[in-house]
């Protein structure tokens, strides 16, 4: 029995963190020059020597991109603000209660707001002892899974008391997911006005220079595509977006792959970004909008942009599954 000065002890808890790239707090120039600032700053995403980078960074690029992407971000902000917020959140609600009373499920970002560290604070904070990190990145890459693994590892180095972790590993080829893309882009398909006469498999694009360093984000994205392919009995045509700088790219790029189609009498294309747990600025401005105008402008006939996975029954069933996996032996345990 505590004596009665003893600090108040929450009861024990697990806890369950999503975790996405991030977003800026407003769609304006400013917090997306903040945003910039962090995420181009990370190591992992840039592989430049800092020395060489951050002149460059602090020069040019925060000079010029901000207001740029400050647009872009307009295009598509919410009035629940960016929807890559919106939806994480959405997610992080919508499995509140999936795993039974004595786990926490809550969300982060790697860049901007909601923190890693703060909300891995706050899960400590309510008792969690067990802590499932949750990177939501089907495939793989440095760039993401392992950057969002590091800044957890970074707020756990300055914790006395330390809760035990585990991480979410990549399901590029897991057929629950794969079951869940099906079903989804069936279900999309199923709405549109024509049928395709191509699908398109976009995932956002890493330079050349991570693959060969030995990132397999490649080789996950091209086995995704290929089982989802299989399963919706046609092949998917594989494209790399937002490419950034100068260096080479995976390929073969998207928006040259959009503006090729047309010529070779493919006019009627539907599209989609499996590598996305939740629509974002890359899939609803660069894709869906900017996709769709450069498509078109080529001689395309028939634009369609399918979701991503987001919020709704297949995803968070999936997410559930995937999840009640990692936490086996500690539900049990609590």
């Amino acid at each position: 029995m505590l004596p009665p000065d003893h600090p108040s002890i929450p009861r024990p808890r697990i806890g369950v963190l999503l975790v996405n790239l991030g977003t800026p707090d407003a769609a304006d120039t400013r917090a997306v020059r903040r945003y910039l600032a962090e995420f181009l700053s990370d190591r992992r995403v840039v592989e430049i020597p800092k020395l060489l980078w951050q002149p460059i960074l602090r020069g040019a690029i925060l000079t010029t991109r901000p207001k740029k992407s400050a647009h872009a971000y307009q295009q598509v902000w919410t009035d629940q603000g960016s929807p890559l917020a919106a939806v994480t959140r959405a997610q992080a609600l919508a499995l509140k209660d999936a795993f039974g009373a004595e786990v926490l499920v809550d969300w982060a970002m790697r860049y901007g707001n909601p923190a890693i560290g703060d909300r891995l604070q706050a899960m400590k904070d309510a008792g969690c002892e067990r802590i499932l990190l949750a990177p939501l990145y089907p495939q793989y890459c440095a760039a993401t899974t392992a950057t969002a693994n590091d800044k957890a590892f970074l707020a756990l180095a300055k914790m006395r008391w330390q809760p035990a972790i585990r991480t979410l590993p990549p399901y590029y080829g897991d057929a629950v997911y794969i079951d869940a893309l099906a079903r989804n882009v069936t279900d999309a398909l199923a709405t549109l006005d024509f049928a395709p006469d191509a699908i398109v498999a976009s995932f956002h694009g890493m330079p050349q220079r991570t693959l060969e360093l030995g990132d397999p984000y490649h080789c996950h994205c091209r086995k995704t595509a290929r089982l989802l392919g299989e399963a919706l009995g046609r092949p998917l045509t594989v494209a790399f977006q937002s490419r950034f700088g100068r260096a080479k790219w995976l390929e073969p790029a998207t928006d040259t792959t959009l503006e090729a189609m047309p010529a070779q009498g493919i006019r009627k294309v539907a599209i989609l970004a499996p590598g996305f747990s939740a629509d974002c600025l890359e899939t609803l401005e660069e894709l869906a909008i900017r996709g769709h105008e450069s498509f078109v402008a080529a001689g395309g006939t028939d634009f369609a942009y399918l979701p991503c996975l987001n919020d709704g029954a297949a995803g968070i069933a999936m997410l559930r599954t995937l999840l009640a996996r990692e936490l086996e032996g500690w539900v049990s345990a609590a």
